[in-house]
């Protein structure tokens, strides 16, 4: 198993009316602890495209239990549970303020060829990064 915290800061703008932050900002930080999970096995989305892969969104849930206000440093945690060894990965998340669980989600992603848009198999760089979390 795979897990990596990003802590965000909530900035005014991400708040709505009701000084709360709008229900549509939680798939980007979802996505920024996407992003910051892969960077910390060495890797940007960059470079995954550089190898020729795309890895579109194809399903996303998300549950709210309590909200996020300006000024809240929420933390996102994000677990990859079982190593992706077909076409697909799915993130597990967790969004925090302190210890308490105020949002969770999961997103599944394909890794895609970029060139031909068909279903490949996890870069072997990058696989070699993930094992080691998979070992027991």
């Amino acid at each position: 198993m795979y897990t990596f915290d990003t802590p965000i800061r909530i900035h005014y703008a991400l708040t709505d009316q009701m000084g709360v932050v709008y229900h549509g900002h939680y798939a980007q930080f979802y996505e920024i602890g996407r992003t910051e999970a892969i960077r910390n096995l060495g890797y940007t989305y960059k470079d995954v495209e550089a190898m020729g892969i795309i890895m579109p969104v194809v399903d996303l849930h998300m549950k709210f239990i309590q909200p996020a206000r300006y000024d809240d440093i929420i933390n996102v945690r994000i677990t990859i549970l079982e190593l992706p060894l077909h076409h697909k990965m799915v993130f597990h998340g967790e969004i925090y303020i302190g210890e308490k669980l105020i949002n969770t989600g999961t997103a599944t992603l394909y890794l895609m060829d970029a060139q031909t848009m068909k279903r490949v198999t996890m870069p072997a760089p990058l696989m070699e990064k993930l094992k080691p979390y998979f070992e027991v």
